[in-house]
């Protein structure tokens, strides 16, 4: 069994490029033995965006703070804490916090796509 606390960790700015003010850290993935997929915990400050982006994998998506938008293939939907959603492979998409509130969303992809080892403390 595995537990780690959020607070252990500092988040990862996402480097890619079209990427304003987000950051990641990997809750859980490959190099601590999850053999299928991995859970990311993104934020994006107040003002920021991802990039806009497609990959050849699925996402799952749950928002746990804040409020936004998610672009996904060229149609815009508000997003808030509580929301669940389902991007499918090679779909572009963008998130985009509101302004004066962070967007914070768990991810959930393969894990041979997980961005990498979780560093807790760094």
């Amino acid at each position: 069994m595995l537990i780690r606390s959020i607070e252990e960790m500092s988040a990862v700015p996402v480097s890619m490029a079209g990427a304003e003010n987000v950051g990641m850290r990997l809750l859980l993935g490959r190099n601590d033995g999850a053999p299928t997929f991995a859970m990311r915990h993104f934020t994006v400050e107040s003002g920021g965006h991802t990039p806009k982006h497609q990959h050849n994998y699925e996402h799952g998506i749950y928002v746990v703070g804040g409020t936004g938008t998610v672009e996904v293939a060229g149609e815009s939907r508000a997003i808030k804490a509580g929301d669940s959603l389902f991007i499918e492979p090679n779909t572009e998409h963008q998130f985009r916090a509101d302004s004066g509130t962070p967007l914070k969303f768990l991810c959930m992809v393969p894990t041979t796509f997980d961005c990498g080892k979780p560093t807790p403390g760094s």
